[in-house]
């Protein structure tokens, strides 16, 4: 089993667990003993899988490239769906009560050449989660980069029905029948949505069911949110990205100049 950090807020009203060794998973976050986060636990324990469950780590691409390839700026490799981050160990930096900072290095390798460091600061106050993000380009080119999350948030199948999804947008693409689709709001109770919001036009979105709240907010870098569950299953995802799946093959895509860092935090909040 890999070894877990726990937080605490001061008060000792929220905790979460950390798993560094499983790309830097947050794999639970409870408030008031309530869980916040489903967690599939056989995908955890099994190291070949990927876990579906907690909030992964979606770097250096979120979503799924076309024929799990890229190419940017004359170079070219493959990825598998959402990047390498969640598959890889973390190095530890910080531990404290309420916060620890992670760390991951990559030297340049066929997969990704431009040499990087990623960093991640988990922030456990009342009620509410905090990750700060620092991506720094160690490199001597300008490096292209996606960032994402994609929370598990733990809802029963059967108040599926019940939940709304906070959003502006009134399209989407349907990445199930592969067209764009207007809506009033989301049905969360079909054998799957997988909806990449098109007109979502803020940084902020949130489930809201039974007087229950969870609430994203993050940078205004994170300009693309897609909503997925499946049926059956005890979960929603609401997911922030900074650029759409795809992104770096058709110019949609984040950079950052050699020896700079850039930085962004997501933070979710729990109300009932």
């Amino acid at each position: 089993m890999p070894d877990l950090v726990r937080l605490s807020d001061p008060a000792g009203t929220s905790t979460a667990e950390l798993a560094p060794e499983r790309g830097a998973l947050l794999t639970r976050f409870t408030v008031g003993g309530a869980d916040i986060l489903f967690l599939d636990q056989s995908t955890f324990d099994d190291a070949t899988k990927n876990v579906r469950g907690g909030i992964p780590v979606l770097y250096p691409t979120p979503g799924k490239l076309a024929g799990d390839q890229w190419a940017y700026g004359g170079r070219q490799g493959s990825l598998p769906q959402h990047g390498f981050a969640r598959n890889q160990p973390w190095q530890v930096v910080t531990v404290r009560k309420s916060t620890a900072t992670v760390r991951l290095q990559s030297a340049g390798q066929a997969r990704w050449p431009w040499p990087n460091v990623v960093e991640l600061t988990f922030t456990v106050a009342a009620r509410s989660l905090r990750i700060d993000q620092r991506v720094t380009n160690t490199g001597t080119e300008i490096m292209p980069f996606g960032l994402g999350f994609h929370p598990y948030f733990r809802v029963l199948d059967a108040d599926k029905s019940k939940v709304r999804v906070e959003t502006a947008a009134r399209s989407a693409f349907d990445n199930v029948t592969k067209q764009i689709v207007e809506f009033d709001h989301i049905d969360l109770t079909a054998k799957e949505v997988d909806l990449h919001l098109i007109d979502h036009g803020a940084s902020t979105g949130s489930l809201t069911w039974d007087g229950r709240e969870i609430r994203l907010s993050a940078s205004p870098e994170f300009t693309h949110w897609v909503v997925w569950t499946l049926a059956g299953r005890d979960f929603v995802c609401l997911e922030p990205w900074t650029s759409p799946g795809n992104g770096i093959n058709v110019g949609q895509i984040r950079t950052v100049e050699p020896c700079h860092t850039e930085s962004f935090f997501v933070e979710l909040t729990y109300a009932e």
